[in-house]
């Protein structure tokens, strides 16, 4: 093989291996964002859930 092939290959390889960790990284974006609307969630109903101030 050439020069110009090798680089061609190890370029294609970096780009494969680059887009398999930015396609984890956005699943682990996604999971991140649900969790943190689940507790969100939990915030609210807690807050909800606590005794009032008496209104002045």
């Amino acid at each position: 093989m050439t020069h110009a092939s090798d680089d061609r290959i190890g370029l294609a390889a970096t780009v494969v291996a680059l887009t398999a960790e930015a396609a984890g990284l956005q699943t682990r974006i996604d999971e991140l964002r649900e969790e943190l609307t689940v507790l969100n969630e939990r915030m609210a109903a807690i807050s909800a859930a606590l005794p009032q101030p008496p209104s002045r």
